[in-house]
């Protein structure tokens, strides 16, 4: 392997780096081919690697210090072993989803091959000095998703370089030095991820590298299909600075020119760090040895002209040529180096699959054990033995097998009541919880900072307090949080200048910098991706999209990049970004909705938090500013200009999450509801309890969590009714809090009435007060439908409507 400090040396060509240099080529390459062999073999269930890609990977992490990120894709082994981030024993590892995070220390075994992160946060799950680091934001395969973050990774170099405020964050910069290496393969550069981060990286001037892999194909499909002109270079030729404008700096080079390779990534990073400027690295005429991955040959789509020409312009043979016929090596030399590398990608692959294999082989003994002992004078032997001779013929079997085959055995016991039962369920208890967290754990934050673990602070008020419109009160909470924390940043459209639509930042920019409050593009997918990796170097922003509809611009990065990080690195990494938006009720199909079932169903990994009213909000950005999960709120769009009270503890006070609250108290039916619905559900209650009804108002606040203490099954014990409202298409939000009520708090025990829902219609809300009454819960729905519920349960004292 190359240490990173040895591609310091003053002669960049020395004779020691060439060779040190070829070896690692040869070696990520004999990997790749293993490991295409594992795939095939059955060892793994599926490989992509990054053959053909070795020498301007090599290239790049040469121009790569301490502190800087790649934000990069699944082709990028050698560009990571080439930083001593990753050995091969690790590569295996992962290529057989191995979950010992010593044994693969990136995801645990979560991800397929090829996705890389380095381990920033501490057992603890706090920050460790990235600074100190070579780091690696974990990959993601969608394609071009690890766009949008890398922008933010670069945004958070430019503030940490001109917000001097910030200069005592050394654990996350120096004075902004860190740029930011991203990579993508050249068909990606087709989605419109890729150009909506080159176009914001070129408008904010942020220390972005992009490099594009041009290998001329997109799994089957030529570039001609992908892109104008045939080159991304090419296509963005417009985006090039001049002496009149700004813009990025564009780099072309063959990626089988090692000394060109070297030379432009050296540049290349030199301008990116000392001037801030975005780079384009278009690496060309690369390969695919092996074809795009192991699902198929590429000899299906691949003239055979076309692969000629890649055996001939293959970098690591044109390597090999340029450094016998530059007297760098004769050939025995070489040889001599191949041999080796084979060796070590060898070795490395029979000890990862080794480690791999015992790993399970402790589980895999003690249940065949077990079996034969629960069999031996047991009325049902042959069952058992015949499960357990299934399982002792298993081919490589993992951990499912074993839990299976005594799944399976306990259910033909079911009926027994010996000792070799409980030892099999003792045994599935012990396994199961050790596969959960193998498996299934650190969707949240686990650390000591985690906002689960945030105290409420009831808000206070006194006779002095003001009563002001919300947007008011949320002027107030804004103005004293950018006062007492320098970390925090906001933007967004809008956010800046004129201090958001709703006037929640009004005055704000002009108080504190745009460098803290600061307008964007119209952009919401990279206004995600910046604020994402503004996070993960340790700044607390709060973003803002517009309108809650026009969440589903972002849906990919939110579900596919950020809501899984913290899971897929098994606790490794975190981004504790702050995702603010308003919503539910106002006019219009585009401006009044309420997708919180997409948002369920999307973003398990952030907390979805519902507030009624501006004053819950800021109680819950306090919350979450002390803690370190993402989290999306929703503020209600039709609530900015409704009078509230401003507390007196307005900095201290918090909102806890997964806490539901009764609004009202009743003892005939249970509401449970949020956000704008609770002030109609409130004025319902009023009107029913005129018709001898008395309704309980619970308002659940947040939706993930939800409620954790099971607040809303004590109010059906004693109401023995429940009905749930809210905004939503039928069968969205108010179907999982049915769910999450019904059948996760065993409330069906208590209910005398079949529970029931009230939503909005399923279409999008048309415009104007008559589309929003006749396609929204309103205040008659909700009577209505209570008044038919209990008419059921006493029709002589609640007779039909």
């Amino acid at each position: 392997m190359i240490a990173n400090e040895q591609l310091r040396s003053t002669d960049i060509l020395s004779r020691e780096k060439i060779l040190s240099d070829y070896r690692l080529a040869y070696e990520s390459r004999q990997v790749s081919l293993l490991g295409r062999r594992d795939v095939m073999g059955g060892r793994a269930k599926f490989g992509i690697f990054g053959d053909g890609k070795e020498l301007a990977q090599i290239a790049a992490a040469s121009a790569f210090n301490r502190g800087d990120f790649r934000s990069g894709y699944y082709r990028d082994q050698t560009f990571v072993a080439a930083l001593g981030e990753l050995r091969w024993t690790e590569f295996f590892a992962q290529l057989y989803a191995h979950t010992d995070l010593e044994a693969e220390p990136n995801t645990a075994g979560r991800s397929m091959n090829g996705h890389f992160a380095t381990r920033w946060l501490d057992d603890q799950g706090l920050w460790r000095n990235q600074t100190e680091l070579y780091n690696s934001v974990c990959d993601i395969a969608p394609t071009a998703g690890q766009v949008p973050r890398a922008l933010g990774l670069a945004y958070a170099s430019k503030l940490f370089r001109n917000n001097h405020a910030l200069s005592d964050l050394t654990n996350f910069s120096h004075n902004g030095n860190e740029i930011v290496f991203a990579t993508i393969g050249d068909a990606s550069t087709s989605q419109g991820m890729f150009w909506e981060t080159m176009n914001a990286a070129g408008v904010l001037q942020v220390p972005l590298l992009m490099s594009v892999w041009d290998d001329g194909y997109g799994i089957s499909v030529p570039v001609e299909y992908q892109t104008i002109k045939g080159s991304i270079s090419k296509a963005l030729a417009g985006f090039q600075r001049d002496s009149h404008d700004k813009g990025m700096e564009i780099f072309t080079v063959k990626g089988w020119d090692y000394a060109a390779l070297l030379e432009t990534y050296q540049q290349a990073a030199q301008i990116c760090r000392t001037q801030h400027v975005p780079v384009l690295v278009h690496v060309q005429e690369l390969t695919q040895p092996q074809g795009h991955s192991t699902s198929g040959s590429h000899e299906r789509y691949k003239s055979r002209q076309r692969l000629t020409w890649e055996a001939e312009h293959d970098c690591n043979r044109i390597f090999r040529q340029w450094i016998l016929e530059n007297g760098y090596a004769v050939n025995d030399e070489l040889e001599t180096i191949e041999a080796e590398a084979k060796q070590v990608a060898k070795r490395a692959r029979i000890s990862a699959w080794d480690a791999f294999q015992t790993s399970m082989k402790g589980d895999f003994d003690e249940a065949l054990d077990l079996l034969q002992q629960t069999a031996r004078h047991n009325a049902k032997s042959a069952e058992l033995m015949a499960i357990r001779e299934e399982l002792r013929k298993t081919f490589s079997p993992v951990r499912r097998d074993a839990v299976s085959a005594v799944r399976k055995a306990l259910r033909v016991l079911r009926n027994d009541t010996g000792s070799g039962r409980q030892r099999l369920k003792a045994w599935l208890e012990r396994t199961d919880a050790e596969n959960a967290d193998r498996f299934s754990s650190h969707l949240y934050s686990q650390s000591p900072e985690s906002p689960m673990l945030v105290e409420g602070v009831p808000a206070q008020f006194t006779n002095e307090s003001p009563v002001l419109d919300g947007y008011l009160l949320l002027q107030r909470y804004f103005e004293s949080v950018f006062a007492r924390d320098e970390r925090v940043v906001a933007l967004g459209e809008d956010v800046g200048q004129i201090g958001d639509v709703n006037q929640g930042f009004a005055g704000l920019q002009e108080k504190f910098g745009e460098i803290r409050i600061t307008d964007t593009g119209i952009r919401e997918t990279t206004i995600i991706g910046q604020g994402i990796g503004m996070a993960m170097r340790g700044l607390r922003p709060i973003v803002e999209i517009q309108y809650f509809d026009y969440v589903y611009y972002t849906l990919a990065t939110l579900t596919d990049d950020l809501a899984t990080l913290h899971y897929r690195t098994k606790g490794g990494q975190k981004a504790p970004l702050i995702i603010r938006t308003r919503g539910h009720r106002l006019e219009g199909i585009w401006h009044s909705g309420s997708p919180m079932g997409t948002m369920l169903s999307s973003l398990r990994g952030l907390h979805v938090l519902v507030p009624r009213n501006m004053t819950q909000a800021a109680g819950f950005y306090n919350t979450l500013l002390k803690g370190d999960d993402p989290a999306l709120l929703i503020e209600s769009l039709n609530g900015y200009r409704l009078k509230e009270t401003l507390p007196a503890n307005l900095n201290e006070f918090c909102v806890p999450l997964g806490v539901p609250d009764i609004l009202r108290s009743g003892s005939d039916l249970t509401v449970v509801t949020y956000g704008s619905m609770c002030r109609i559900v409130l004025e319902a209650a009023g009107q029913l309890a005129e018709l001898g009804i008395q309704v309980e108002v619970i308002d659940v606040q947040t939706l993930l969590p939800f409620d954790v203490h099971q607040v809303i099954i004590e109010s059906i014990k004693k109401t023995n009714r429940v009905l749930f409202a809210d905004e939503d298409v039928p069968g969205g939000a108010s179907a999982y809090m049915m769910q999450q009520v019904v059948e996760g708090q065993n409330a069906y025990r208590y209910l005398d009435s079949a529970p029931a829902t009230l939503s909005a219609k399923a279409h999008r809300p048309p415009y104007g007060s008559d589309g929003d009454y006749f396609s929204k819960p309103n205040i008659d729905d909700v009577i209505e439908i209570v008044y038919s519920m209990m008419s059921e349960a006493d029709p002589v004292r609640f007779p039909q409507l």
